[in-house]
C-alpha cells in the first residue's frame, strides 16, 4: 500500500492548461467544439468544474444553441454549477486574451493522454485492492484487468472520419494503383481454389468462424490451411495455432499424416511400409521447417492469447491465427450466463484480429438443431452454439457439411463434403464441393476444381 499511497501523494496526472486552453477555444469559436466532442468527453477532464462545464457546452449544441459565455453562463446557472465552477469571472478568464489556437488537437490529445493515465491508475489501484483482499480466485482478478484494459484500448484508438479522397491519397501508389486489380490487395490462400475464387483469400483483419457439428472435420480442415498457409513453396506465413482440445502431439500426427498422406491408423499402430516411413520423414522435415506455432493451453483467455501473439509478431509476421475451438475459451470476468461470456469472448477475437491486422480463423461447435431437423440437415445460421454475436462479429462464417454422416447406407456419398459460405461481408454466398480423405483426415480440391470447373454454386 506504500507505493501506493506515495503515487496518490503525487498527484493524478493532468494538464489543467491544457483543458482550460479547450474550453477556451471553444468559447471562442463554437465550431470548434464538434471537433473536440468527437475525441473527449466529460470524464476526460480532471476536474468537477471543467467536466461540469463541458457537459453544459454539450446540452447547448445538442439543442443547436450558441456556445459563448453568455449561454454557458445561463446553462451553468439554471443548473445550480455557475457558482460551483468559479462564477462568471472564471468563464470569463478561460478565453480572455487567448490568441487564435492553430494547434487545437495537440491540447486535446494531452488531455485524452493524462485522461487515459488516470483510468489506468484507477484500474490498477482497483486490482490492487481486490488482491490485497483475497476474495476473488488470480484468474478473476486476471480476466478483470484483460477487460479493463482492453475498454482502455479501444478508447484510445478511436479515429476521425476522413473523405473518399483521402482514402485514395493514403493508398500506397494512388489513384492509378487503387484502380488496378493487379495492384489490389489478396488475401491468404487457403489452398482450396474454389474457396479462394469467392472470397478472395482470407484477407488481414477478418474473424472466420468455421462450425460444424461433431465428427465433420472442423480441425481437420483448419490444419489443413493452417499447413497449406506455413508451408506455401513461394510465400509461406507464419501461422499460430491455439489447440484448447488436443495436446502438440495429437496435432502434430494429424498434420504430418495429412501431409505424407499416411493412414493415422498405421501411423499410431506402427504397421507401416518403408515407402510409408520414407514419406513421412519427408513430411516431418517440411513442417520442422515451416513456420508453424502451436499452443495446447487448455484455458487459454484472450489476454494470453493476445500476449504470445504480439510477442511471436516481433520475430514472426503471422499470416493466419487459428483457435480450436471458441466455446472451450474461457471469458472475462464474471457474466450473467454463457451467451454473455461467449459474445464477450466473439467480440474481443475480432477486435484482436484487426488490432494485429491478421485473419483469425476460430472454430466453433453447432447446435443439435441440424441433426434433429427433418429433410436437409445441412448448417443455418442459427445453429451456431451459444451466441447470436457470433455471427454479428464474424466477416465470414463456414460450416462443413458431409452427406455421408446422415446416410451411412450411400457408399456413393463417401468422401463428398461441403464447405458452406452462410455468411460473407464482403462477397457471395454458397457452396465449395471437397473431398474428405478419411484415412489421412485430409481435405483436398476436386480434381474438376483443379482442371477448372467451377465447383462454387
Amino acid at each position: 500500500m506504500a507505493s501506493s499511497d506515495t503515487l496518490f501523494q503525487k498527484g493524478l496526472p493532468a494538464d489543467l492548461d491544457s483543458e482550460r486552453l479547450v474550453l477556451g477555444a471553444i468559447l471562442m469559436n463554437e465550431s470548434a467544439f464538434i471537433d473536440v466532442a468527437a475525441s473527449l468527453e466529460k470524464d476526460d477532464f480532471s476536474v468537477e468544474s471543467h467536466r461540469r462545464i463541458f457537459e453544459r457546452m454539450l446540452d447547448l449544441s445538442t439543442r443547436g444553441e450558441k456556445i459563448d459565455r453568455v449561454t454557458l453562463a445561463n446553462e451553468l446557472r439554471r443548473f445550480g454549477q455557475l457558482e460551483a465552477v468559479g462564477g462568471v469571472s472564471y468563464l470569463l478568464s478561460l478565453d480572455d486574451g487567448m490568441p487564435q489556437i492553430s494547434n487545437l488537437d495537440s491540447y486535446v490529445g494531452i488531455v485524452k493522454d493524462k485522461s487515459i493515465l488516470r483510468r489506468i491508475i484507477f484500474a490498477s489501484q482497483g486490482l490492487i485492492d481486490r488482491a490485497l483482499i483475497g476474495q476473488d480466485h488470480p484468474n478473476e482478478l486476471l480476466q478483470s484487468a484483460e477487460k479493463d484494459l482492453l475498454q482502455l484500448g479501444d478508447s484510445r484508438t478511436s479515429q476521425s472520419l476522413i473523405t473518399t479522397g483521402q482514402v485514395i491519397e493514403n493508398y500506397e501508389g494512388g489513384l492509378n494503383a487503387f484502380l488496378d486489380p493487379s495492384r489490389r490487395v489478396k488475401g491468404t490462400s487457403s489452398g482450396f481454389l474454389k474457396f479462394d475464387n469467392m472470397t478472395g483469400g482470407m484477407h488481414e483483419g477478418e474473424l472466420i468462424i468455421l462450425a460444424a457439428r461433431p465428427s465433420m472435420g472442423k480441425t481437420a480442415l483448419a490444419l489443413n490451411i493452417g499447413q497449406y498457409v506455413a508451408t506455401h513453396p513461394t510465400d509461406p506465413r507464419a501461422v499460430a495455432i491455439f489447440s484448447l482440445e488436443m495436446s502438440n502431439d495429437s496435432l502434430l500426427t494429424r498434420m504430418i499424416c495429412a501431409a505424407a498422406r499416411v493412414d493415422q491408423i498405421k501411423f499410431r499402430t506402427g504397421f507401416m511400409q518403408a515407402e510409408d516411413r520414407r514419406k513421412l520423414q519427408v513430411a516431418t522435415s517440411q513442417l520442422v521447417q515451416a513456420p508453424l506455432f502451436v499452443d495446447d493451453t487448455s484455458d487459454v483467455t484472450l489476454m494470453d492469447i493476445r500476449a504470445k501473439l504480439r510477442r511471436m509478431q516481433t520475430e514472426h509476421p503471422l499470416g493466419l491465427v487459428i483457435i480450436d475451438y471458441l466455446q472451450l475459451m474461457s471469458g472475462k470476468g464474471k457474466q450473467e450466463n454463457r451467451n454473455q461470456e461467449v459474445s464477450q469472448i466473439s467480440r474481443g477475437l475480432k477486435l484482436l484480429a484487426k488490432d494485429l491486422k491478421v485473419p483469425f480463423l476460430v472454430l466453433s461447435q453447432l447446435s443439435r438443431a441440424t441433426e434433429t431437423r427433418v429433410g436437409d440437415h445441412r448448417p443455418q445460421l442459427s445453429d451456431l452454439r451459444e451466441s447470436g454475436s457470433i455471427e454479428q462479429d464474424a466477416d465470414l462464417v463456414l460450416f462443413i457439411f458431409r452427406p455421408e454422416v446422415y446416410q451411412r447406407d450411400r457408399e456413393d456419398l463417401r468422401g463428398e463434403a461441403e464447405l458452406i459460405i452462410a455468411k460473407q461481408r464482403n462477397g457471395p454466398i454458397g457452396k465449395v464441393k471437397l473431398v474428405f480423405l478419411h484415412e489421412f483426415t485430409k481435405f483436398e480440391n476436386r480434381m474438376d476444381d483443379i482442371d477448372g470447373d467451377d465447383g462454387g454454386e
